[in-house]
């Protein structure tokens, strides 16, 4: 449940875009690339968003469905429109991100009573982002499904920390009742920061469980990733190394492996592992939601 928009990137790595002629058109928005992560992983998968009623939104409805996902609950807002997102990408550590989403998003005008809420508490796994927390009537929207799955099977709240999509507005006690509600948490240092208060790794995931999740994930880039779950499992896992060309997808390819992972049933060090490499897999190709890995891509990474 969450954000969705096109992203334009351009074609030759390393040009900035004042000085970029040609781009490449891709599904975007971090949680529905997680969808699409986990549909290329053989899952079922929906999304709840919104786009504008106009013909990039048409195209994102179609790429959805392209990439087996079920649009049944994307529904159009006349009123904006469809978001898009520029990225600039010099590897292998700096990629800035320029968000068109004024006035205001669609995907941030789900309302409440939109919500089907007997789908939510159906899903064996519901992903939601810190992004839909930012305005209202998302806010509501989704604590709102939070409040409706009641912790049931696995609920995870992507951090998805975005400064400039909150118009200055503290973030923090929204993200402490969402994570109340959540029993995954999922973030990096510096979003974990943001809604702990705290910026050492372990210290940010034993503040995640305290808050309410049973197990913290901490993506910390080139040291890899932590996890700690409330049984006491303390686990650190190095990532796979990769020549990077855009790591801005990485994130969203690991969280669609870990949903994948952990559906599985599979013992958390494998689920932390196979995540790595889905994400190492993204980093090293230029798009996002097209660039996501088949399960035979990644098991081919974990064999090598």
């Amino acid at each position: 449940m969450g954000r969705i928009g096109v992203d334009l990137y351009p074609l030759r790595i390393g040009v900035p875009l004042a000085e970029a002629d040609t781009f490449g058109k891709f599904l975007g928005g971090s949680p529905t690339n997680v969808a699409v992560a986990a549909a290329r992983l053989g899952r079922r998968v929906a999304v709840i968003t919104r786009t504008g009623a106009d013909p990039f939104g048409a195209y994102l409805r179609a790429e959805l469905r392209g990439f087996g996902v079920d649009d049944r609950w994307v529904a159009e807002v006349a009123a904006y429109p469809t978001p898009v997102t520029f990225c600039e990408v010099f590897p292998p550590d700096h990629f800035p991100l320029y968000f068109y989403r004024s006035p205001k998003a669609p995907d941030l005008e789900i309302e409440p009573g939109e919500v089907d809420l007997e789908a939510v508490r159906s899903a064996r796994v519901f992903w939601m982002t810190g992004t839909g927390l930012s305005q209202e009537p998302s806010r509501t929207a989704t604590l709102g499904a939070l409040e409706a799955r009641a912790k049931s099977g696995i609920t995870v709240f992507d951090l998805d920390w975005r400064p400039m999509l909150w118009s200055g507005e503290e973030p923090r006690p929204w993200y402490e009742r969402a994570l109340g509600l959540a029993t995954v948490a999922v973030g990096n240092l510096a979003e974990c920061a943001i809604a702990t208060g705290e910026a050492d790794p372990h210290a940010a995931a034993r503040a995640l469980l305290a808050a309410g999740v049973e197990l913290a994930v901490v993506k910390r880039g080139p040291e890899g990733v932590l996890a700690v779950h409330r049984d006491g499992l303390v686990l650190e896992v190095p990532p796979v190394p990769v020549e990077v060309v855009n790591g801005l997808g990485a994130g969203d390819a690991f969280g669609g492996a870990l949903c994948h992972g952990l559906l599985e049933g599979w013992e958390l060090g494998r689920v932390l592992r196979y995540a790595n490499a889905a994400g190492a897999i993204v980093a090293s190709r230029l798009a996002c939601s097209s660039a996501m890995p088949y399960a035979k891509e990644v098991e081919e990474v974990l064999g090598s």
